[in-house]
């Protein structure tokens, strides 16, 4: 729910966007700067009453479909929509694994390119945010095509709707269920992404599996281990797995696979 400091700050927000925008067909005379409410609200496809009640910051909650239809008809950039949907405390509909526009931390990117074992980076939605050509080799069919909902690899995507990955991982059943246990435990730190919210939803949707195991409530520590790999090319693989937080970006990881011979 959101409080009103959340309904201030988006009110102010939702103005000061509408105010920037130059209308589409100027007047002589007009007493304030950029788009009239009802000009938004006929760009956006909503009633203009909803766009004052947001941007008077009263105690209503629109819904994730007209805060969708008000971000296209403010045209906002994809970090100005993710904080306008942060602030109304909603889920974009929009595609929850299209490209963050936040990077993987140079941190990351430069570890993960000077490591000769499979490397690659993590972000809060589990996106595969970097990885080395190792990492691009061993995981077959992550990297490949990326279908037709998204232009960035997501790990739970892959782990739960790729039937390569169910012949990648000779223990697919015990792996998938505490990979999920270990991204629950990552998911409670940010609960206000609506991109990681929005990839649970789809998940749910498009995973029976996943939707069974989410249900569970199971919470694991991501921590090192034996990791399988049943190869296509390569054969059997082991690796130990080791997992670093980013200083700085705490919702970043960086996850290396140590060959055992």
């Amino acid at each position: 729910m959101m409080d009103e400091e959340q309904r201030k700050l988006l009110g102010a927000f939702v103005r000061a966007r509408r105010e920037s925008i130059a209308p589409d067909a100027p007047t002589r005379r007009r007493r304030t700067p950029g788009l009239r409410r009802e000009e938004l609200a006929a760009r956006a496809g909503i009633g203009v009453t909803w766009v004052a009640w947001i941007e008077q910051g009263r105690e209503v909650r629109a819904s994730a479909e007209t805060l969708a239809r008000l971000a296209d008809g403010l045209g906002l950039t994809r970090a100005e929509r993710a904080y306008l949907f942060t602030l109304a405390a909603r889920h974009d509909p929009a595609d929850p694994f299209t490209r963050a526009a936040t990077e993987a931390p140079p941190a990351i990117v430069a570890l993960v390119r000077g490591l000769a074992w499979p490397a690659y980076g993590l972000d809060a939605a589990w996106n595969v945010c970097c990885a080395n050509e190792a990492a691009r080799r061993l995981f077959v069919g992550l990297f490949d095509g990326l279908h037709d909902i998204g232009d960035q690899p997501n790990l739970l995507r892959y782990i739960f709707t790729s039937a390569q990955a169910r012949a990648l991982l000779p223990d697919w059943e015990t792996r998938s269920q505490r990979v999920l246990a270990e991204f629950r435990r990552d998911y409670g730190r940010v609960l206000g992404d609506p991109r990681v919210a929005g990839v649970v939803t789809w998940l749910r949707e498009n995973s029976a599996v996943f939707r069974t195991a989410w249900d569970q409530q199971s919470v694991l520590a991501r921590e090192g281990g034996l990791r399988l790999f049943q190869h296509p090319q390569d054969g059997p693989l082991r690796f130990t797995q080791h997992t670093l937080a980013e200083v700085e970006r705490g919702d970043f990881r960086l996850v290396v696979l140590e060959p055992v011979t």
